[in-house]
């Protein structure tokens, strides 16, 4: 493979995570033993909020009451897409029933989780879109109870927005209670009564340790990380918009990585030489962080064919993944290992984080390799069944008699030879029994 890196990452996705670990499980044990009390104590030290936690509907009313006309509108334009999205992808799961011998039916059942915990990250940034994206796909899917939980700020409490976009896309209950505190609270039932069978959304590096540290005990959507892009761009790609594309997902956070992989060695280093250009338009502190970024996770790749790009990017295995290329189909029937993929210059990261209907809530550090990002089906459990005849006994119950004896497991094998004896008093069956 030829494979030449122009720039190359100084830090890895595995950077600082222990110091977090240790931070995260303290907080989830003195939480769980301390409580809602607890809880509180945390949101006030860390967030400076010492008010309600839970939203009443006249709370919500009053922050809703704050959002601009053109703001809701836009909200109801993303949650509009999000939401028939997800009704397709309902549509194309189903419940079936099948006769695999005589008297031998199986089937299998689509039932939701009752209860989903999702986080909207409000920090630096108010994440409006996450709230569509997490508590619209858990309602599509029929989760029954829907909490929702978001940052906190001393002097207006959670984003007014966020309240809008949660309370229309259907959340039961709104938290004022971000960060870790705002998991444990889903994830243990306070304050709501209602503890989380699943947690989604997406959050800084100690949410998603919380989350992952959970996972057992509840479900999460999928493992994340910070923020990713990678572009693939063949020499028809023009590298203002592949620069402005990587500079839009590094403003995320200081340790987001922004990757392009180019089959064009002048379109890599055109880019390479924008992105100061790209990232000093953006104002503070999303400058600084940008900057950061592309420092430390930053990353270009030229590589010798399209096939390479391919083996190269199924590698990184990105959260999101433009193609800038030609021949779009090829890309399409060819690539593997991403969260979600956007084709072509017509389209970018930014609409499917937003509002183009696809969900953002997606895997990274290379989870993509094994998962897709947040779907109705994450909200429901596939449970199957099966029903016997009497008759359908006489070959199953006599091959898992034998199959158990092989294993050594004969309490499996009697349940065989009890029903064939019950069912068939006068037939003798070979059961494997020595």
């Amino acid at each position: 493979m030829t494979i030449e890196y122009f720039k190359k990452a100084e830090k890895t996705a595995a950077t600082g995570e222990d110091d977090t670990r240790k931070i995260v499980a303290d907080m989830l044990g003195a939480i769980e033993a301390g409580g809602e009390a607890k809880a509180r104590e945390y949101a006030l030290k860390l967030d400076g909020w010492e008010q309600e936690v839970v939203l009443s509907r006249a709370d919500k009313d009053a922050a809703i009451a704050l959002v601009p006309e053109q703001t809701k509108l836009d909200i109801q334009f993303s949650h509009q897409r999000v939401k028939a999205f997800a009704e397709a992808q309902l549509a194309s799961m189903g419940e079936f029933e099948t006769e695999l011998s005589p008297g031998l039916f199986v089937g299998q059942r689509l039932v939701p989780v009752s209860t989903a915990g999702c986080y909207v990250p409000g920090g630096r940034y108010a994440h409006i879109a996450s709230a569509i994206m997490s508590i619209t796909t858990a309602k599509v899917a029929g989760v029954k109870h829907v909490v929702a939980c978001s940052p906190t700020h001393p002097d207006r409490g959670v984003h007014p927005a966020i309240i809008y976009a949660a309370d229309l896309a259907g959340a039961d209950t709104i938290l004022a209670m971000g960060g870790v505190q705002g998991i444990a609270a889903m994830a243990f039932g306070l304050f709501t009564g209602h503890a989380a069978d699943i947690l989604v959304g997406p959050g800084n590096r100690f949410v998603a340790e919380a989350k992952r540290i959970l996972f057992g005990r509840v479900g999460i959507d999928l493992f994340a990380g910070p923020t990713e892009i990678l572009v693939i761009t063949d020499e028809s790609a023009d590298p203002e918009l592949v620069a402005c594309d990587l500079a839009s997902q590094a403003e995320h956070g200081l340790d987001s990585p922004a990757w392009l992989v180019s089959t064009s060695r002048a379109v890599a280093e055109q880019v390479l030489e924008l992105m100061p250009k790209y990232i000093e338009r953006l104002a503070e502190p999303n400058r600084s962080t940008a900057a950061s970024a592309w420092r430390d996770y930053g990353e270009v790749v030229v590589v010798g064919s399209r096939e390479e790009a391919v083996e190269v990017s199924d590698k990184y295995a990105p959260e999101h993944l433009e193609v800038m290329c030609e021949d779009l189909d090829w890309w399409l029937k060819s690539l593997s290992n991403y969260g979600s993929l956007f084709l072509g210059e017509q389209t970018t990261v930014s609409y499917g984080d937003k509002c183009s209907g696809t969900n953002h809530i997606l895997p990274t550090k290379g989870a993509a390799r094994y998962t897709g990002g947040l779907s109705v089906s994450k909200f429901i459990k596939v449970l199957t069944w099966q029903r016997m005849s009497e008759e359908s006994n006489r070959d199953v119950g006599a091959v898992t008699a034998r199959i158990s004896r092989s294993e050594g497991m004969e309490g499996h094998a009697r349940s065989g030879d009890d029903r064939l004896h019950k069912y068939f008093p006068d037939e003798e069956f070979e059961l494997g029994i020595k």
